[in-house]
């Protein structure tokens, strides 16, 4: 995830790191969005030089349970698309976010399903994906989804194929625990795999998280989609992330 690494490179220094510790792919906010012709130019070349495709943006954070909010739902997305096509990129992640004031957890629950109907709806003829990212209250108090749970039930009673559950081990590690059973029960419905030690949001190994399980149970699942390192590196990124990437291959290897 390109916001953990060190501030202020370039995208295609983002690249040259990924590149360098082994992977194949970076996920985005919406910097693209920003970018000036000369800019899209010289990054689109650099990803196609290092062979590092885009998995993943960051539309916009506006709230899901906010009907008041739809407009910038349907702008932010559309806004999005054409950029994260030219990076090859086709899936978006959104948060639930704030609460509207007020509202209570049923009124709350259904508002946040009819945005997500409405997103996939949107992203149908562009052939993009949507997954919804549960935050944990410690990081945001006002989030209206805070564990993938909930965030399970949220997306089978939206039943889209465009719309699945970002798993965040660090968030929901942080919320509620119990990693391996929600992952078993709802892995039909995991869209991509986010990757953090707790406490701290540094590399796997460095706090309470057993990853080495997380990874074999991920192989046994027959998951097939992305694993996203998003930890905060202490020391070199590239040596980090090569780390990483290497003790997840030996893991799932294992299994």
């Amino acid at each position: 995830m390109a916001w953990t690494l060190p501030k202020h490179p370039t995208f295609p220094q983002q690249l040259q790191i990924a590149a360098d510790a082994g992977y194949q792919s970076i996920e985005l906010g919406n910097e693209y969005e920003h970018w000036t012709a000369d800019e899209w130019r010289v990054n689109l070349a650099a990803q196609q030089r290092l062979g590092i495709a885009v998995d993943s943006a960051i539309p916009g954070r506006n709230a899901l349970a906010d009907i008041k909010q739809r407009k910038a739902l349907h702008d932010d997305l559309l806004r999005a698309i054409p950029g994260a096509q030219r990076l090859g990129c086709s899936q978006f992640i959104y948060t639930g976010y704030n609460r509207v004031p007020g509202q209570t957890p049923q009124p709350q629950r259904a508002a946040i399903i009819d945005s997500l109907k409405y997103a996939a709806d949107l992203l149908e003829s562009a052939n993009f994906e949507l997954v919804l990212e549960p935050i944990d209250l410690l990081e945001h108090k006002e989030e209206t989804v805070t564990s993938v749970v909930e965030a399970f039930d949220i997306i089978r009673a939206v039943g889209s194929p465009r719309v699945r559950v970002l798993y965040d081990f660090f968030h929901e590690q942080r919320q509620a625990g119990n990693l391996i059973e929600s992952l078993e029960k709802n892995i039909d419905l995991v869209g991509l795999v986010h990757i953090a030690d707790v406490p701290g949001r540094h590399r796997p190994g460095t706090g309470e998280i057993n990853f080495p399980n997380l990874y074999r149970k991920l192989a046994d699942l027959h998951y097939r989609r992305v694993i996203c390192m998003e930890f905060l590196p202490v020391g070199d990124p590239v040596t980090e992330l090569r780390q990483a990437r290497e003790e997840a291959i030996r893991a799932l290897e294992s299994a």
